[in-house]
């Protein structure tokens, strides 16, 4: 994916408080036209406010959000019309048809065309792009639970939007139909769509994000791509080879050093070699545990640190 230089999602100390208790501290981020950002936290850690308040359907306590350069709260309807929300729940009559309700909605996207973006998405080619071309005249009633999901995101792109809101995108698809929808997101992405994606699917997180926010608590414990968090948190790779009919396991800082110094000593009798970093989820369950223990903040400022 090719990420643009211009700044689509600009949040700085954003908080939110319900009564006397605040459930965002001092959040901030950013996120860049074209940019896959992946937000991950415990139930409860604020993920949902978070989008909310930067879709503009909740007002914040404090702090500047803006989202294409317009605060939320104050964003008009040609300011919608470049946004895209798909929900983990959608309403709608069971009688409607796909082609139907997406011709229907897509009508209301045609006065916002601009030279650079032609609204709505062209209907056949969005009914495509989604895997529903054998649905296209069948109800929503009479789709499985899987096929709706896809209508889900279907909606939500229909306005071809500059920014697009994803929550839990792919629940109930079977392995095929999140196949073809992360290939949608890198085909978005590719052109100049900003994605902000929440997914309990750790997996899919570390395949889809250009940049992995991890927000628990309230608090941002941790922003960078899957890999950089990997490093910088974990350290230590395991190294594990077959020698002579035996297997071998070494933790090390430098794997590449290590199996330079390998094969070296033993040469071809090497094999079966696999170098092995900590996993996304390996990486975010320590980065929870550390912040539920209280030893995050110490490992915030190492992460400030190394990314300066």
């Amino acid at each position: 994916m090719t990420v643009g230089t211009g700044v689509a999602l600009d949040v700085d100390k954003l908080r939110m408080r319900y009564g006397t208790t605040d459930v965002l501290h001092d959040v901030t981020f950013q996120a860049h036209h074209g940019e896959v950002l992946v937000l991950l936290g415990p139930n409860g850690a604020g993920k949902t406010t978070t989008i909310e308040i930067l879709e503009g359907f909740r007002m914040r306590s404090a702090g500047r959000v803006e989202v294409l350069g317009v605060d939320p709260a104050h964003g008009d309807e040609a300011w919608r019309a470049r946004i895209g929300v798909v929900l983990q729940s959608w309403r709608d009559h069971g009688k409607w048809r796909v082609r139907e309700l997406l011709e229907y909605l897509g009508a209301f996207y045609a006065s916002y065309s601009t030279d650079r973006i032609q609204r709505p998405w062209d209907t056949d080619e969005l009914i495509a792009a989604v895997g529903l071309t054998e649905k296209a005249n069948s109800k929503l009633r009479d789709l499985s639970g899987g096929q709706r999901r896809r209508m889900d995101v279907a909606i939500g792109i229909v306005g071809r939007p500059e920014v697009l809101f994803l929550d839990e995108p792919t629940a109930g698809f079977d392995p095929k139909a999140r196949r073809e929808f992360h290939d949608l997101v890198h085909r978005l992405a590719d052109q100049q769509t900003t994605i902000l994606l929440t997914t309990h699917d750790l997996d899919e997180a570390e395949k889809l994000a250009d940049r992995i926010l991890i927000l628990a608590g309230g608090r941002i414990i941790a922003d960078g791509s899957a890999d950089e968090l990997s490093r910088r948190i974990a350290g230590e790779a395991e190294v594990s080879w077959t020698n002579d009919g035996q297997r071998f396991v070494h933790a090390t800082t430098e794997s590449t050093k290590f199996v330079h110094e390998l094969f070296k000593q033993h040469g071809d009798a090497i094999g079966d070699l696999e170098v092995r970093r900590a996993s996304l989820e390996d990486t975010y369950m320590t980065l929870v545990r550390r912040f539920e223990s209280g030893q995050i903040e110490s490992e915030v400022h190492t992460l400030e640190e190394v990314g300066r």
